[in-house]
């Protein structure tokens, strides 16, 4: 590999920069995805549950525990439960929002590389083409075929380095984006279903059911005199 970064010449290492960068981003974002993705279907049903028995104290330490967006989403909303459904749909979409930065975090230093990386080993072909054709006009305009492809050779190099690093890094961006929408798409939907089962709970709590015998409700067989 040495060779090849020698012959290729100076733009070279900035494409081998470019490439430890993008493995370093990959493995570090896809580690971070992973950690956050949580089942959330089984989730919101463990949920669900503890919210019906008005176990909010529960619910808190459940969804604090659990590490990741949607969790942290949830958590928002429950220490909140007390408030009216429009004012809960507010704090559901503010801290989403708020997790947006964090989910999209160094995506876009992968599609600059993945855009960069070619640019400079076509660069870096111009360059030796220069140098090549610098040669054959140093000694008069003649030169062997053997010089001429040795020269294209070497300035083709860059070229091909800039889009094996380019080609990998495209497609782990396209896949990470992939993997943030679904994790978006997730937070919204917990964020709908959590401030439905607290409102829908919450509704429930201020019915007030009347039994025969309880004191207010007129016995049985009693008339109603006007």
């Amino acid at each position: 590999m040495i060779d090849y970064l020698q012959k290729g010449g100076l733009l070279m290492w900035p494409i081998l920069v470019c490439s430890v960068l993008s493995v370093a981003v990959f493995a570090e974002r896809l580690f971070y995805l992973h950690r956050a993705t949580i089942h959330v279907g089984e989730f919101l049903q463990g949920l669900s549950n503890l919210i019906q028995r008005r176990n909010y104290a529960e619910a808190l330490h459940e969804s604090a525990g659990t590490p990741g967006p949607v969790a942290r989403v949830i958590h928002a909303a429950i220490i909140r439960h007390q408030l009216p459904r429009s004012e809960l749909r507010e704090i559901v979409q503010e801290a989403g929002q708020l997790e947006v930065p964090k989910l999209e975090r160094f995506l876009g230093v992968l599609a600059t590389i993945a855009y960069l990386t070619p640019l400079l080993g076509l660069l870096g072909t111009v360059a030796g083409m220069m140098d090549a054709f610098g040669m054959i006009a140093s000694k008069g305009g003649y030169a062997t075929v053997t010089e001429l492809s040795s020269g294209v050779y070497k300035s083709l190099l860059a070229t091909a380095a800039g889009l094996v690093v380019a080609a990998p890094t495209f497609v782990a961006y396209s896949y990470l984006s992939s993997r943030v929408n679904t994790l978006l798409h997730e937070m919204e939907r917990a964020g709908i279903e959590v401030v439905h089962m607290l409102t829908e709970t919450e509704a429930m709590s201020g019915i007030i059911a009347f039994q025969p015998g309880q004191a207010g409700a007129p016995p049985q067989g009693e008339r109603l005199e006007r």
